[in-house]
């Protein structure tokens, strides 16, 4: 694991991998549908991206063998080839014709040589996706980290319910549950009011937090004037996007009596919660930006008046 030039560091769950506060989501690398890759950053973008964000002491790397098919996963390897090893958790998608624990493992194997290595630091089921049951893929976590195919294991998108039979298929097998990655930021707060997160405080599963900016939207550069490009545009409402400007005003003041700016408040909102968010970073400028947030500290009472801007968000 490399060093971390923050004095804060986070263990996944009971597994031996620990990383920075916070990481780096890479679901733009590649990603043309969503993000847009190609046309406004290119690989140039990100690898330069990826290096500011180790050189400032986030550590964390996650991908998916779906994020850009196969494209992010391939950019990343060639980016840690290059420099010292950080820690990678990749996804296995359990898709329709994957049946067997074989799958996986083939999976996995496929997503180790486009990352070019041995082992993974943290693998993940992607969704809980029918028709195979939760404690199959559990049982086929264990049976990766036995294979030495990774260190720790984790799932995703995962409700309360379905997290815990993973956790106690696993128990079974000696390993621990190590995290669980969910959507959650000041906009999307459905992991608290569902109970999941005070789920993952009793099953000791660090709750890996994407979309911790809420796709851009709580940056404070959109307004219902200036919506996000395409698919992100499409899929929030100009009603939304005027609800949130009194929690990102809120979020900008709170920024401007630390030196920060909303969105680095937004992340330190999450860490506060108990989350590791992992907010992407097309370019270098938002690497830094993400990497600012590090050692953060809200007060208890910035955290609750911004439990209460949310809150007032249909």
């Amino acid at each position: 694991m490399s060093v971390v030039r923050t004095t804060e560091v986070v263990r996944l769950g009971a597994s031996d991998v620990y990383v920075s506060q916070i990481g780096l989501g890479t679901w733009q690398w590649g990603d043309k549908m969503v993000w847009g890759y190609g046309a406004g950053y290119n690989d140039t973008h990100l690898v330069a991206a990826f290096q500011a964000s180790l050189q400032a002491g986030i550590n964390f790397f996650d991908t998916a063998e779906v994020y850009g098919f196969g494209r992010s996963e391939r950019l990343l390897g060639e980016c840690i080839r290059e420099t010292t090893m950080p820690v990678v958790a990749t996804k296995f998608m359990p898709l329709p014709h994957r049946l067997r624990a074989a799958d996986l493992l083939k999976a996995l194997r496929a997503s180790l040589g486009r990352l070019g290595l041995d082992t993974v630091d943290l693998y993940q089921i992607h969704w809980p996706l029918p028709p195979v049951s939760v404690e199959t893929w559990a049982d086929a976590l264990a049976d990766a980290v036995e294979a030495g195919l990774t260190r720790a294991v984790g799932v995703s998108n995962y409700n309360e319910d379905q997290m815990r039979r993973a956790h106690e298929m696993l128990y079974r097998r000696g390993i621990p549950l190590a995290s669980n990655q969910i959507e959650y930021s000041l906009i999307q707060r459905k992991p608290e009011t569902s109970g999941l997160l005070a789920a993952c405080r009793e099953l000791d599963v660090t709750p890996i937090a994407y979309s911790p900016l809420g796709q851009g939207l709580l940056t404070g550069k959109y307004t219902p004037d200036h919506a996000p490009a395409g698919a992100r545009g499409r899929k929030y409402s100009k009603r939304l996007l005027a609800q949130i400007q009194p929690l990102v005003a809120l979020l900008r003041q709170i920024g401007d009596a630390h030196g920060k700016t909303p969105a680095q408040v937004a992340l330190g909102w999450t860490v506060a919660k108990g989350t590791l968010p992992i907010p992407g970073a097309k370019n270098v400028t938002q690497a830094a930006s993400n990497a600012a947030a590090l050692g953060l500290r809200l007060t208890p009472n910035e955290v609750d008046l911004l439990d209460r801007a949310s809150a007032r968000i249909a």
